[in-house]
């Protein structure tokens, strides 16, 4: 008998992490689809997801962060499009909207070199990430791409560091992508490590949280 394919909803309802009382349900509801359905993200909900990205702590409150974000049939779009790696080019042009993540290296007052810069482009990203779970919007964050292309194409100043491509956009049916080891990937169990491999209280002496 054959296998009935999936759904998005019931692919999502098993992408989701056990849930941990206490722990906001956002965080083992996010997860990272290629299928993405052909309807936009409105300007209102990126107005969302980008105001969660704003509000991320940064070293002495720089917030270095700047989106390039291409919405479908832009130039932006193509431009971050073109970057990416033949593998994402393969799904990512289902995403209604790309993002290419960039920070400031260093500071505005002084010049220093601000070396959490990636470090603060990577948490506002995150937030982004949870805010757009919490609105029924997917992610899927992509290092796959040349940034020295996108830097080229997107006229990115030499002073600035590259972080990330986000895809955004609504989730689709797994069948709906044309690569059989796409949809394996879509359908895979989610994995992390234990906290006793990544806690510690004295190097690799996993700390005792029970």
């Amino acid at each position: 008998m054959a296998t009935v394919p999936l759904s998005a909803h019931e692919t999502h309802e098993k992408k989701k992490a056990p849930p941990v009382a206490g722990v906001l349900p956002v965080f083992h509801e996010r997860w990272s689809p290629r299928s993405f359905q052909d309807r936009d993200v409105s300007p209102e909900t990126l107005a969302k997801i980008f105001e969660a990205a704003r509000w991320a702590a940064s070293s002495n409150n720089e917030q270095p962060w700047r989106f390039l974000v291409g919405t479908r049939g832009s130039e932006t779009y193509q431009n971050i499009f073109e970057s990416l790696v033949e593998f994402n080019r393969k799904w990512a042009g289902t995403a209604p909207v790309l993002v290419l993540g960039t920070t400031r290296a260093t500071f505005s007052r002084g010049g220093a070199a601000n070396r959490h810069a990636l470090y603060d482009l990577g948490a506002a990203t995150s937030y982004m990430t949870l805010q757009a779970a919490a609105l029924g919007v997917a992610t899927h964050q992509m290092a796959g791409f040349d940034p020295e292309k996108a830097r080229t194409l997107l006229g990115i100043p030499a002073g600035y560091d590259i972080g990330a491509v986000i895809a955004i956009g609504y989730q689709d049916d797994p069948a709906k992508l044309s690569d059989p080891a796409f949809i394996e990937r879509e359908l895979a169990p989610r994995e992390r490590k234990p906290l006793g491999e990544i806690v510690f209280e004295a190097w690799d002496h996993p700390m005792d949280l029970e």
